[in-house]
């Protein structure tokens, strides 16, 4: 006599999304009560965003904080007052505005000294009609009081005119400049119409969008409250808005979507939960531990403000998931089968797979002639790809701004009266405690004689005399690379030969070097933040999956559409392809910003490739048919996938309404990236290299298979209704 098959015991993710249905109102009220907790807290205890971008063990870095220690008055930001007068700068009438707006700049606060144009000749053009002054802040730019700097910018302002104008620079007056992100608005809105396009249903719409903005509100309410014991740099609540809109939405709409799939197939309300808390909840899981090791991977950089990035990012990551997994459940179970209330007629209310959609006609497309697909897809990624093979990368400066910004018309003028040089003068900070003050003419000498050096200004010692400070200018632009050659010529030849024998330290400081030992630093870190997170998650989804393939078929796509996403930027911002178009003028991209693109994007697109890989296997496993378990699965979620897809590139596209080069950057390629991993990889390429693969997709050796974790979550679901759905969705 056979002994009856033992039930499976539900999941526990299973037990929780009928626990949520159960007691969904004790749910929702903790959420509300958490949620206003936090809000409370951060308000009464939170920290406030600062500034501090400090690169620990750099050279330049060393300088700064010798200068903050010993010589205070020299260890704020400079700013650049640059005037023009067609009939001379030495006539009266100009000399004397001028030097009654100087005395009313020294009162600003913040303000250390001022150093008129006419304290030496050097600052004086040759033609006479173009002059510059220097203007000292007791603290660096980004870290001053925007009213003071507003002040000295109205002031300035007030000066112009009458054959007189005046213009004023530097990265004190950059830091009041920075751009406002807005699209955080556009985006919703973009999210509100394609959601409803896409589900023809007004609570189907809202209740992702809800939810986006009560993970929004914990998470970034948790990171203020880190604040207060930890520094987090200016831009970073934009940052995690913008990642928050993606991450929330996303994360919440699979859900949705999964569980509307449970009714229209005739499940009770309680089994919908829990069919989709037991499935999509996994792949919600994992698809945010991908996300949050992609962003906590930016540690390995080695710079302090870029970690605190990531790790604001990972939490907003986390409270997102915590509310697809927990807060969505119980408001799945509230509005019951209400969630296809106030839908429109003609557009798509069903879920499931429907043989006669268009996206399971795609895949089968697709699926009978897989190699010229991939070839095709594979060959039009690396086309875009590859203008990267010349990427540039270095810092852009004021000469990149916009004419309307006071940075850049200084910039201009300083460069049309001395130079391009003298928009990044080059410091070298000297350490005398151990050495002779007569070693200082010695070294200034040694620094003008050096090639590629335009002019030396006199050296300035503190009133101790055991530090000195010595600017060089170069000929060439700050974003040069010849300007990057000198200064390590400087650093390697020219200043340890100066001083061998003197006992003095010299140390190249100032914002180029500084911004030289960044691009330095990142590109020294950049394969270990690449090996950790491609490794990591690598690990993960063949542990998930069980699949050697899967993992590797996923970091390779991955790559490939970040690759489209570099070449981008290269070909419109380094080339000059379209920038007319854009408003912005060719550079080098931003040393950072490939750096940043490629935690952002491979996290997003592995929240894709989790989402499509984790519905083909439940097919399969159910079926064993790996080609209809592609099918399946692509008509399951390429409708919600590219839903997403569109918000993102939509919020990412109005960054291209600002006037901001970097912020523009940002924009075009996180939606360059999304745009193809949507489309040409998780639409064409997965699905023709799953039919080339076969069963090789799930193909995991025994010996692995025993080493690796089991993390299925999900377990079989007890409910009275197959997980496939029929035919046209019924």
């Amino acid at each position: 006599m056979s002994r009856p098959t033992p039930t499976p015991q539900p999941s526990l993710l299973e037990r929780w999304g009928r626990l949520s249905h159960r007691r969904r109102g004790w749910v929702i009220l903790c959420w509300a009560v958490a949620l206003v907790a936090l809000v409370a807290l951060a308000r009464t205890f939170g920290g406030s965003f600062e500034d501090d971008f400090k690169l620990p063990g750099s050279e330049a870095q060393k300088g700064l904080d010798l200068l903050k220690s010993r010589f205070p008055a020299r260890a704020g930001d400079a700013s650049d007052l640059v005037f023009q007068a067609p009939g001379g700068v030495e006539t009266p009438a100009v000399r004397q505005r001028i030097d009654a707006l100087l005395a009313d700049i020294a009162t600003v606060p913040g303000v250390v000294s001022v150093e008129s144009p006419y304290s030496q000749p050097s600052y004086v053009s040759l033609d006479g009609t173009i002059a510059r002054g220097v203007v000292h802040w007791d603290r660096l730019g980004v870290n001053l009081p925007h009213s003071a700097i507003n002040q000295f910018l109205k002031l300035t302002d007030a000066t112009n005119g009458g054959g007189l104008r005046v213009e004023a620079g530097g990265r004190a007056v950059q830091a009041v400049e920075q751009p406002q992100f807005g699209s955080e608005i556009v985006g919703l809105l973009a999210a509100v119409v394609i959601l409803f396009f896409a589900f023809g249903s007004v609570a189907a719409m809202g209740l992702p969008i809800g939810a986006a903005l009560f993970g929004i509100g914990s998470g970034v309410a948790a990171v203020i409250l880190l604040g207060s014991v930890y520094t987090f740099p200016g831009f970073t609540s934009q940052f995690v808005l913008m990642i928050g809109i993606g991450v929330g939405i996303d994360y919440s709409l699979i859900v949705v979507t999964r569980y509307r799939e449970g009714l229209h197939t005739g499940h009770s309300i309680e089994d919908s939960v829990a069919m989709a808390v037991a499935t999509s909840g996994r792949a919600v899981i994992f698809a945010g531990s991908v996300v949050a090791i992609a962003f906590f991977g930016l540690w390995a950089m080695g710079l302090p403000f870029i970690a605190a990035v990531g790790t604001a990012s990972a939490i907003v990551v986390a409270a997102a998931v915590l509310v697809a997994l927990t807060l969505i459940p119980a408001l799945l179970s509230l509005i019951g089968r209400q969630i296809d209330r106030l839908h429109v007629p003609f557009l798509h209310t069903r879920e499931g797979v429907d043989p006669a959609s268009g996206w399971y006609r795609l895949s089968r497309a697709i699926q009978r002639r897989p190699l010229p697909y991939a070839i095709a897809g594979t060959g039009l990624l690396l086309l875009i790809a590859a203008p990267v093979l010349s990427l540039e990368m270095g810092f852009t400066d004021a000469g990149n701004k916009p004419s309307s910004y006071h940075s850049r018309r200084a910039y201009d003028l300083l460069a049309d009266g001395f130079g391009k040089g003298f928009n990044g003068p080059l410091s070298t900070v000297l350490d005398l405690a151990h050495g002779s003050t007569d070693s200082v003419t010695a070294v200034s000498n040694a620094i003008a004689a050096t090639p590629g050096v335009a002019a030396v200004a006199p050296p300035v010692l503190n009133p101790t005399g055991d530090t000195a400070i010595i600017l060089a200018y170069p000929a060439t632009s700050p974003q040069d690379p010849a300007t990057r050659a000198l200064a390590h010529r400087l650093r390697e030849e020219v200043l340890p030969a100066a001083t061998a024998s003197t006992g003095a330290r010299p140390y190249l400081s100032g914002g180029v070097a500084a911004s030289i030992d960044i691009e330095d630093r990142i590109g020294e870190r950049m394969p270990f933040l690449f090996v950790g997170v491609i490794g990591l998650s690598f690990l993960l989804l063949m542990a998930v999956f069980r699949s050697v393939a899967i993992p590797i078929k996923a970091a390779l796509m991955n790559l490939l559409s970040i690759g489209a996403a570099y070449g981008t930027i290269v070909a419109v911002f380094q080339w000059g392809w379209g920038a007319d178009l854009l408003g912005v003028e060719p550079g080098p991209v931003e040393v950072f910003l490939p750096m940043m693109f490629f935690a952002i994007l491979f996290g997003l697109s592995m929240d894709y490739e989790v989402f499509l890989i984790a519905r083909i296997r439940e097919y399969y496993v159910v079926s064993g048919d790996n080609a209809e378990a592609v099918a399946n699965g692509l008509a399951a979620t390429a409708r919600v996938i590219t839903a997403a897809a569109a918000i993102m590139v939509a919020v990412f596209l109005a960054f291209l309404l600002g006037e901001d080069r970097i912020v523009k950057e940002v924009g075009l390629g996180l939606a360059t990236a999304i745009f193809f991993d949507a489309t040409v990889v998780r639409l064409v390429l997965v699905p023709a290299t799953m039919e080339l693969l076969g069963d090789a997709n799930w193909w995991l050796p025994r010996w692995l298979d025993r080493v690796l974790p089991h993390l299925h979550l999900e377990g079989p679901v007890q409910v009275e209704q197959p997980l496939t759905a029929p035919a046209g969705g019924q």
